[in-house]
């Protein structure tokens, strides 16, 4: 059995991570979406909250699951049996940080393979960042998020 792992902050998820999501688990067996808790980050949404949406936004996707994880992503996929991680790439700024990470993950463990994976033309623009600031000035978040993200959002923001 193949297994993905897709990891990120997701905070919040967005279309188009939903996008890469339902691409990459029609050529996995099973991908996990790992939510990557950071202490010296913050963040608007929880852990748990994040997990909450992200498992409301892909319900319809079987053979995806979510899971949290505080530390490095190499020993969560050495733990849990993965072959790949999963990246996606929006912009070309977003390359050199990627490939950097891929060749650090590669060192550590020699076995593991990223695959990058190309936006949408659609989603390309969207980011994290970017959905919190349109929700913070109560901007349409139309065509950002999934709908389940708009309501927890929108309340966030009040």
């Amino acid at each position: 059995m193949k297994t993905a792992i897709y990891p990120g902050s997701f905070d919040p998820i967005t279309v188009g991570h939903v996008d890469i999501i339902e691409r990459i688990s029609k050529i996995f067996d099973h991908v996990i979406v790992l939510i990557s808790e950071t202490p010296h980050k913050s963040y608007l949404f929880s852990s748990p909250e994040r997990k909450n949406l992200i498992e409301e936004s892909l319900r319809h996707l079987k053979n995806v699951s979510v899971d949290i994880h505080e530390g490095l992503t190499v020993d969560y996929i050495k733990k849990n049996r993965a072959q790949v991680i999963v990246r996606g790439l929006r912009a070309v700024v977003d390359f050199e940080y990627e490939m950097t990470m891929a060749n650090i993950n590669k060192k550590l463990d020699p076995e593991l393979e990223t695959l990058l994976v190309f936006a949408s033309p659609e989603t390309y623009y969207v980011s994290s960042r970017g959905v919190k600031e349109v929700a913070r000035y109560n901007g349409s978040l139309e065509g950002l998020v999934p709908d389940v993200v708009k309501k927890s959002l929108m309340k966030k923001m009040k």
